[in-house]
C-alpha cells in the first residue's frame, strides 16, 4: 500500500481529536507539481511548499509535547494507585478474595493497558509523521534538483516530536507495573495468562484496536526493503514478553 494510502486509512482510524494532527501530506504533494517551470508562480509555491513544512513541523511539536506532558501526569497519577494498593493488600494481594481488591485491581489493569496502548500510538505518530516528511521531501528534491531534504532531515531529527527517548522510558516503566500486576510465581502462572487475557480483553474497544494497528504500521514502516535507505527509520524491535504475545493472540486486523 502507498503511502499517502496508509496515512489516510491510520487517520480514520485514530482517535477523533488527533486525526487534525497529522501531516497535511496530499496538500503538501499537491504543490509539487508546480515547483518545476522556472515562473514567478513556481517560486511561489516553493516558499508556501517551505512555509507549510514549517507549519507541521510545529503541529507536530506542539501536539506530541502536550501528550507526553499528560502521559507523565497519568504515569505518576497510576504509579501512585498502585502504591496504595500495595500498602492496603500487600505486593502480592494477601486478600485477594476481597471483592473491593478485585474491582480496583480490574480498573487499574484496564487503565495501565490503555495508557500503554495510547503511548504506542504516540510513537507511531511521531513515526508516522518522520516518514510521511522524507517521503514527500524526497519527492520535491526529484521534481526540482534541490537539495532541501538533507537539511530537512537534519532539523527533524532535532524536533520533539522525533525525540522519543522520554516516551520509550514511560513504555517500558508501564510495562513493568504490568509485570508487576501478573506475578510469574510458576504456581500462579496459569492465573497469570488467565488475568492478563481478561485484562487485554477487556480493554478491546479503540484504544486497543489502535494499538495493534500501530504496532503493524510501525514494523512495516521500519522494515527493511527495496525502499530502505538512508532516511528511512531503524527496524523495530518489540520487546519478547507475554504482553506483546497478547497482542499478536488478540489482533485480527490488518493495516497493509
Amino acid at each position: 500500500m502507498k503511502f499517502g494510502k496508509r496515512l489516510k486509512q491510520h487517520i480514520q482510524e485514530t482517535f477523533p481529536d488527533w486525526r487534525d494532527k497529522f501531516l497535511s501530506y496530499k496538500n503538501l504533494k499537491q504543490i509539487i507539481p508546480s515547483l518545476s517551470d522556472g515562473s514567478n508562480e513556481c517560486g511561489k509555491s516553493e516558499e508556501e511548499f517551505v512555509c507549510l513544512l514549517n507549519c507541521e513541523i510545529e503541529k507536530f511539536n506542539a501536539f506530541f509535547m502536550e501528550q507526553e506532558e499528560d502521559f507523565i501526569i497519568r504515569n505518576k497519577e497510576l504509579q501512585q494507585r498502585l502504591g496504595k494498593m500495595i500498602d492496603k493488600w500487600g505486593p502480592m494481594g494477601d486478600q485477594e478474595s476481597d471483592i473491593d481488591y478485585k474491582d480496583e485491581m480490574a480498573r487499574i489493569r484496564k487503565d495501565v493497558v490503555d495508557f500503554h496502548g495510547e503511548m504506542v500510538l504516540l510513537m507511531n505518530y511521531s513515526n508516522i509523521n518522520y516518514t510521511g516528511l522524507a517521503k514527500i521531501l524526497k519527492k520535491y528534491d526529484k521534481r526540482t534538483g534541490g537539495l532541501l531534504r538533507l537539511p530537512f532531515i537534519q532539523m527533524i531529527l532535532e524536533q520533539p516530536f522525533f525525540i522519543t527517548d522520554p516516551i520509550s522510558k514511560l513504555i517500558k516503566e508501564c510495562e513493568s507495573s504490568i509485570d508487576a500486576m501478573f506475578p510469574v510465581a510458576a504456581s500462579k502462572k496459569k492465573r497469570k495468562r488467565e488475568e492478563e487475557e481478561e485484562a487485554i480483553v477487556v480493554t478491546g474497544g479503540l484504544v486497543f484496536r489502535n494499538t495493534v494497528a500501530a504496532l503493524q504500521t510501525m514494523q512495516e514502516l521500519r522494515k527493511g526493503s527495496s525502499t530502505y535507505g538512508h532516511f528511512s527509520l531503524p527496524p523495530l524491535k518489540l520487546p519478547d514478553s507475554d504482553f506483546f504475545s497478547s497482542f499478536q493472540l488478540h489482533s485480527p486486523i490488518a493495516i497493509v
